[in-house]
C-alpha cells in the first residue's frame, strides 16, 4: 500500500492510547508509521517520550502488518467498522538509545520476521527500530497476539 493511511480506523486504540498518527508504507512483510509527539501525551515525562510509550509505538507499528488481513483493501477508511483486538505477548529484546523531545516526530520501521495463523487468531515476532530526524532511538523484537474482536451480541 502506498497510500497514507490514517492508523485510527484501524486500531483499536484511542486517545490516549494512540500512538501512531498515520501509516506511511505498508506491504506484508514491512510497514512505516510517523508519530508526533504532543506535550500532553500520557507517556510524556519532563518534555520526554517515555520508553513505555516508543513501545506502545512499537506494538502499535508491528500490528498493522498482521492486522491488515482483518480488513478489505480497498477500504482506507474501514467503513465495514471491523475491530481487532491484540497485545504484546512478550518483548524478546528492547534497547533504547535516546528518547525524543515534545514536538518532534517519530517514525517507526518494523518488518515481519514470523507469524502463526489459525482461523482465530494470529501470533507473530517482529523486528522494529524508531528514529528521530536520522537518529537512532530505540529497536526491539516483540510478540504479538491479534484476532477479530468477536461481536458484542453473541
Amino acid at each position: 500500500m502506498s497510500a497514507t493511511v490514517n492508523i485510527q480506523h484501524f486500531l483499536p486504540h484511542r486517545k490516549p492510547m494512540l500512538m501512531v498518527d498515520l501509516i506511511l508504507e505498508l506491504d506484508k512483510e514491512k510497514v512505516r508509521t510517523v508519530f508526533e509527539i504532543l506535550p500532553e501525551n500520557i507517556f510524556v515525562e519532563n518534555g520526554y517520550f517515555a520508553e513505555v510509550g516508543l513501545i506502545e509505538n512499537a506494538a502499535q507499528t508491528c500490528s498493522s502488518i498482521v492486522a491488515q488481513d482483518y480488513f478489505d483493501k480497498s477500504d482506507l477508511q474501514n467503513k465495514d467498522k471491523k475491530d481487532v483486538i491484540g497485545f504484546i505477548s512478550s518483548i524478546k529484546t528492547l534497547k533504547v538509545y535516546s528518547l525524543p523531545k515534545t514536538g518532534e516526530k517519530i517514525e517507526t520501521l518494523a518488518t515481519l520476521i514470523s507469524s502463526y495463523v489459525t482461523e482465530f487468531y494470529t501470533t507473530c515476532t517482529m523486528k522494529c527500530q524508531t528514529f528521530c530526524g536520522g537518529e537512532f532511538l530505540m529497536e526491539c523484537e516483540i510478540n504479538l497476539f491479534i484476532k477479530e474482536k468477536e461481536d458484542e451480541k453473541g
